[in-house]
């Protein structure tokens, strides 16, 4: 008989529950709940992200199946799935987006003065690029892409060292990767490698940043690489 914590537990013991009831009460996410917190949101649909489910419905009817241990989870009890669908239309987003920040704050300190790259390089260096989504153009009408889809684009600044991120945000499908340039702070001597060669020379900032981009040629596994550099006179220079 296993008489230790199930590993769904364990995970979540990392979240500073104290910093996510902060949030909750600068948001009032609870307000007026009897029952179903946010807490218990939170776990449920990290339940469901977690076991790879792919919807509300399978989501609910997963944690259904799995009653007796539910307590040991965390859960705590079954849900509905309106009860989850109503949480997640009217409870406050901020909440979750103030946990993930404090969550990325504690691993970077945690990962500080580490690297994963296979090369030695002192300066910083980021990955900036964007995955875009599908979605139903039915139930996504906002999510704008083209005439019979409807998408929204994850745009991502990740630290390349320790593979945390650090700038995330998300537009509909039509957004540029390009626009998205004018809200990330470029740090001085840095490397960023991003796709886009062509179009994306004239973005450097007028601080001195070095930056890798790589752009795809017409030919299969065709690859264009090259480094632009921009002093602090603003004169560009392509090596």
């Amino acid at each position: 008989m296993n008489l230790g914590k199930y590993v769904f537990a364990q995970i979540f013991e990392f979240v500073p529950h104290n910093d996510f009831l902060k949030f909750v009460k600068k948001y009032g996410g609870d307000r007026k709940t009897r029952h179903f917190s946010c807490w218990n949101q939170f776990l449920c649909m990290a339940f469901g992200q977690l076991t790879h489910r792919e919807s509300l419905s399978d989501t609910v009817m997963c944690i259904g199946a799995n009653t007796k241990k539910l307590y040991h989870l965390g859960i705590g009890r079954a849900i509905s799935k309106s009860t989850l669908s109503r949480a997640n239309k009217k409870r406050d987003w901020r909440i979750y987006r103030d946990l993930a920040l404090s969550l990325i704050s504690r691993a970077k300190e945690l990962y500080k003065g580490g690297s994963q790259l296979e090369v030695d390089i002192k300066d910083n260096v980021f990955i900036i690029d964007s995955s875009t989504i599908d979605l139903c153009p039915g139930l996504y009408p906002w999510a704008k892409f083209r005439k019979a889809k409807a998408a929204v684009k994850v745009h991502t600044k990740m630290d390349a060292k320790n593979s945390i991120p650090d700038f995330i945000h998300i537009s509909d499908g039509k957004m540029h990767d390009v626009n998205v340039l004018d809200m990330i702070v470029f740090l001085a001597g840095a490397f960023y490698v991003m796709e886009g060669l062509p179009r994306l020379r004239k973005t450097l900032p007028d601080t001195q940043v070095r930056r890798i981009f790589f752009d795809q040629g017409k030919e299969e596994h065709e690859i264009r690489a090259g480094v632009f550099r921009k002093d602090r006179q603003g004169e560009g220079t392509e090596m």
